[in-house]
């Protein structure tokens, strides 16, 4: 008998793992309403002089290590008076000794700094003074401080220098806006929409129907409103009461030339006067 032994050489793809000399960070904060969230590296300092010598004065920096160090803002925010729109920023920096500026650049997709700087890509810019830390800060740090209801400070630390940068977000604005929206009421088309659940679901017409009064009421209600209410006053036995309704969806679906709501109002009013 002859054995055949068919050997099998296996490889392996392991990949040794090390750690990042620069570690990814995330941050996540709420100010008021608005989400803000800082995706950043955090570059040591490793017994290195940093500011003045590594990162050299009066000279754009990626403010951090590796891919761009981006804010996003989930709602439109301003920075020293100018409108931040909602999205993602690359955040640079020019150090000095006494001030930094701090830009806010839309093209977020650079490793470091973009290739060709572009003055056009600068949503926002504005200058924070140096404030010295009393004791130094190893790992390069960012931060969301002086959390309030319509503002907060983003913070950048590293070495003993600490510099923040103000924004406001619109909380005023949209807290506004919900009041007036809930104390308003029910919108027409929140009318509408639990009508037609109700008739479509067969469950409480008559509440249906007020409903759909309610969603009507006023001048030129929509044609598809009034086609709703009169299927509605149909299933309910009024049949005089739908093809009244019928009649006005009718002349609506005419003047806005919807031939498909026209031959159904037209359908309905024929059967309905049987």
């Amino acid at each position: 008998m002859l054995l055949l032994f068919v050997g099998i050489i296996t490889t392996t793809n392991a990949q040794i793992k090390t750690p990042q000399p620069s570690p990814a960070a995330k941050l996540e904060q709420v100010v008021g309403l608005t989400d803000v969230t800082l995706e950043y590296s955090r570059p040591a300092m490793r017994g290195r002089t940093i500011f003045g010598d590594l990162v050299p004065y009066g000279e754009v920096w990626r403010t951090g290590a590796n891919a761009n160090t981006k804010i996003t803002f989930g709602d439109n925010v301003t920075v020293d008076g100018q409108e931040l729109k909602k999205g993602t920023y690359a955040i640079y920096t020019i150090p000095n000794e006494t001030s930094w500026e701090i830009i806010f650049y839309s093209d977020s997709n650079n490793w470091g700094n973009p290739q060709k700087w572009d003055d056009s890509k600068v949503a926002a810019k504005t200058t924070a003074q140096v404030q010295e830390m009393p004791m130094p800060i190893e790992s390069f740090t960012l931060s969301i401080d002086d959390v309030k209801s319509g503002s907060a400070v983003l913070g950048i630390l590293w070495e003993n220098v600490y510099v923040g940068v103000s924004f406001e977000v619109p909380t005023d604005k949209i807290t506004s806006k919900s009041i007036e929206t809930v104390m308003a009421g029910p919108s027409g088309n929140d009318y509408f929409q639990a009508a037609s659940y109700y008739h479509t679901e067969g469950k409480d017409l008559k509440q249906a129907l007020a409903w759909m009064k309610k969603a009507t009421e006023g001048d030129n209600p929509p044609f598809w409103y009034l086609r709703r209410m009169s299927l509605i006053q149909a299933d309910m036995g009024d049949k005089a009461g739908a093809i009244a309704t019928a009649k006005k969806s009718l002349e609506g679906a005419i003047k806005a030339g919807n031939k498909d709501y026209e031959k159904m109002n037209k359908e309905s009013i024929a059967e309905w006067q049987k």
